[in-house]
């Protein structure tokens, strides 16, 4: 088990925490024009939407004004040219009550953040940091809270050495730590290894106990279904559509889900499925957050197959999917779940007479239930091809222990009893396993396959 006070230490507040407070901002996006950096899929109109999007998530956080501005090298101290520069801190200075800039770029250097902050005289923020931000809002359970600590590593890590360069500017250089013989930085950079090294062992520990889950779900043999897709795609709308869970309450909003929660569901055939929600996808997830998540998205890798929900009615619905195609490959899933992957393109109640270009793509509208049946009847077929289950026809004694057996072991989809001779033929969806026993059970069980 996990150390509940150790576990109370390392979730404790955060100084790279942003707070609960109201954020007036002013949301920048660099658009590059040319060069590796360029985007081929996307607008800067489409991009600097989706940052307006991430902060109209967080409570109590308004949107000022939205500036995009052209730049050729967005790596640079400054972001932009001068005259650019000047021009973008004159709009910024003059606009009243504004309390940040979020830099819609992945990550600044601790170098540019001081200097830009010193530019325009307020807080500025990047999407690493907004969405971490994002993350700690909405995180709910002991493992994603950890997953974020791992995530702020990097950022405590560079936010020290802003620390130190300012302290040596301002007294010629580190001290010593009073009879440590460790500076003030190797001080630092022990306890955040330290810090480091606990937050990965505890995140091991829960990864273990959810490993054992797994074992006792695959002896019961329900085949699992990752729902995946980008953020605010709709997955868990559909999640709740396929199964009817009552409790669960989809956000519009960006990383409403950040846990794996499993939901049990029926298919055509009443085989019991698992479908497991995951956490979305983002273009310029910066790896950091991709890698703190890991140990969650690693439970994919262990599903029957694959449902990629897409928005199909967002303009930059082509990028969103290469954007999933992209972790997806990344997390070095087997195969065969990345070749059976079922596409669903979702929310086509929005778009009239759609039909997907695609070949093999399914219409949904997870909302409305329109599509949802030849949904379930494709994820039937590939579960069945996937996991080798049958379904097969089975005459049972009816004075025997044939019929319980089966109803504890298999998925009973249809008994016909015959009542003149005290048998019933029995309709059953059965798992290699449990079909390798009942033979040895019931040796002179005559069996029809489906």
């Amino acid at each position: 088990e996990v150390d509940e006070a150790e576990l109370e230490e390392l979730l404790g507040p955060s100084p790279v925490a942003l707070g609960p407070g109201a954020q007036r901002v002013v949301v920048v996006h660099p658009d590059v024009k040319w060069g590796p950096k360029k985007s081929p899929l996307t607008k800067a109109e489409l991009q600097i939407a989706e940052a307006i999007a991430l902060v109209d998530t967080l409570q109590n956080w308004t949107v000022l004004d939205k500036i995009i501005v052209p730049t050729k090298n967005p790596d640079k101290k400054f972001v932009f040219g001068k005259g650019n520069f000047q021009v973008l801190t004159e709009r910024i200075r003059k606009l009243p009550h504004v309390t940040a800039v979020f830099l819609n770029v992945e990550r600044m250097s601790s170098v540019t953040k001081r200097e830009l902050e010193d530019a325009w005289g307020v807080k500025v923020f990047d999407r690493y940091t907004v969405v971490l931000h994002i993350f700690r809002c909405n995180a709910r359970t002991k493992e994603a809270k950890l997953q974020i600590a791992l995530a702020e590593i990097p950022l405590l890590r560079s936010n020290l050495k802003n620390d130190v360069s300012q302290l040596d500017q301002q007294r010629g250089g580190s001290r010593y730590i009073m009879g440590s013989g460790e500076t003030f930085m190797e001080t630092q950079t022990r306890i955040l290894k330290e810090k480091e090294l606990k937050i990965r062992n505890a995140l091991e520990k829960l990864r273990r106990k959810r490993s054992l889950l797994r074992t006792q779900r695959k002896k019961r043999e329900f085949p699992v279904i990752s729902v995946m897709g980008y953020t605010n795609c709709g997955k868990t709308t559909l999640i709740k559509a396929l199964t009817g869970e009552a409790g669960l309450q989809p956000r519009d909003q960006l990383f409403a889900t950040l846990d794996i929660t499993a939901h049990a569901g029926y298919l055509p055939s009443h085989m019991v499925v698992i479908y497991v929600d995951t956490i979305g996808f983002l273009t310029d997830l910066p790896h950091n957050l991709v890698e703190s998540f890991s140990a969650t998205l690693e439970e994919v890798a262990y599903s029957d197959l694959i449902v990629h929900v897409r928005d199909i009615t967002h303009p930059d619905t082509i990028l969103q999917k290469a954007t999933v195609l992209s972790v997806l490959k990344n997390l070095n899933l087997p195969n065969h779940l990345l070749d059976s992957m079922v596409e669903v393109h979702n929310k086509v109640d929005l778009i009239e007479r759609y039909e997907p270009t695609e070949e093999n793509a399914l219409a949904i509208s997870a909302l409305h239930g329109h599509g949802l049946e030849e949904l379930k009847e494709e994820i039937e077929k590939k579960i069945l091809t996937t996991t080798g289950k049958k379904i097969l026809t089975v005459n049972v004694n009816l004075e025997g222990p044939q019929l319980s057996w089966l109803y504890k072991e298999a998925t009973v989809q249809e008994v016909e009893v015959m009542p003149e001779d005290g048998t019933a033929r029995v309709k059953v969806v059965i798992g290699n396993s449990a079909f390798g026993k009942y033979r040895n059970l019931f040796p002179n069980s005559k069996i029809f396959m489906s």
